[in-house]
């Protein structure tokens, strides 16, 4: 900080340039990541608003009088809270490149559950000591991983927001946020569970642990647990380590589902609420779940650790289920099933829907019930 910025309390601009740097830096290195749907006309980053030129050649060779698009903002909430404060320079590194992984799966997972494929990425990141969270650990860590993960959805990460908000942010914490403006390939149709109907199958894609949810009740068991973030799971694993585990990217797969010729009548990604989430639909049915995949160790440990009760878990967490898929066919179902294994996912036809008064999901393995009673969201 230069002494004009002491005297006058003004934002820290040497500790802010110096991390927007990076920041351009990273979003150069993506730049050809979306080139199938179009390019960047000028290279020359860092200026106040970058453009894209969109390739509307695949529309218009179909023929296509709509273009489907969306643009949706999504925060991270306290996940890069989760961890012991007694982490080394190696530990933090690993740390913050799977956080990267969590806010592009917060962001990016949504989208792909409509079909659409991400195209530009933008990310804001207020602090109030960026002297401190942006340091080279933190950069090194975060902006690697949201590169390659960036590589994987197949879009360009435009930069983005990096305010100093003093004594609107607690001093050396961080809010990680973005946004996401995404493109229906040409030729698809949306995917908004208006399709939804008794007898479909619902497939199940496995998750890696908790994402980016629940982690106020995670944060709250370390404060209780002996060795805190630092106690050690069965499988010699560290309870920072499982809770951090880098989020599922969906967008590649929705899309190689989309194209094999398949069109799921509604796609949840299950975030907050659990597998509440498999209700969303507005219309009154009863999803029976008869099989399930394997649950992480994390959920487990919590589970035993706070004496909760199955449909606790499933109330909170998504419980090893990243993604429900649901289709009108058995045979799409158990392509889908195979398509994931292709990309190293977990997965299984879990289930079907029936006709119901109401809206509620039962699990039969975990003999619960879940209604809507407290579960409000509707689409």
């Amino acid at each position: 900080m230069t002494s004009r910025e002491r005297k006058f309390d003004q934002v820290d601009y040497s500790s802010l340039d110096n991390a927007k740097n990076s920041f351009i830096e990273a979003s150069r290195k993506t730049l050809t990541f979306a080139k199938k749907y179009g390019f960047i006309p000028d290279s020359r980053l860092g200026s106040s608003a970058n453009t894209f030129s969109l390739n509307l050649k695949p529309y218009l060779n179909k023929d296509v009088s709509n273009l489907y698009v969306t643009l949706l903002s999504e925060g991270l909430g306290t996940a890069d809270d989760t961890r012991p404060r007694d982490l080394n320079n190696k530990e933090l590194e690993i740390f913050w490149y799977n956080i990267a992984f969590k806010i592009l799966g917060a962001i990016t997972n949504d989208v792909a559950s409509s079909g659409v494929q991400p195209i530009l990425i933008s990310l804001y990141l207020p602090s109030s000591s960026p002297e401190v969270v942006f340091n080279e650990t933190f950069r090194k860590g975060f902006l690697s991983g949201f590169v390659k993960g960036c590589k994987q959805v197949g879009c360009v990460y435009f930069s983005g927001e990096t305010p100093q908000l003093k004594r609107k942010i607690f001093k050396n914490k961080l809010d990680i946020a973005g946004a996401v403006f995404g493109l229906l390939p040409p030729g698809k149709k949306p995917i908004d569970g208006s399709q939804i109907k008794p007898g479909d199958k619902i497939v199940f894609i496995g998750s890696s642990g908790p994402h980016e949810n629940g982690f106020t009740p995670l944060r709250k068991l370390a404060n209780k647990l002996k060795s805190g973030y630092r106690t050690k799971l069965a499988s010699g694993h560290e309870y920072w380590e499982v809770t951090n585990a880098p989020s599922i990217l969906y967008s590649p797969f929705i899309q190689s589902v989309l194209s094999a010729g398949i069109q799921p009548t509604n796609v949840e990604p299950i975030t907050g609420h659990g597998w509440q989430k498999l209700m969303r639909s507005q219309k009154p049915l009863r999803y029976v779940i008869e099989k399930m995949l394997t649950v992480p160790e994390i959920f487990k440990f919590v589970e035993k650790e706070n004496k909760s009760t199955p449909k606790e878990m499933v109330e909170i967490f998504n419980y090893g289920v990243g993604l429900a898929i649901y289709v009108n066919k058995q045979a799409d179902a158990e392509k889908i099933v195979d398509l994931a294994k292709r990309k190293r996912l977990k997965a299984i036809v879990a289930g079907h829907i029936e006709k119901s008064e109401k809206r509620e999901v039962f699990v039969e393995p975990l003999g619960v019930t879940l209604t809507d009673e407290e579960f409000l969201l509707k689409k």
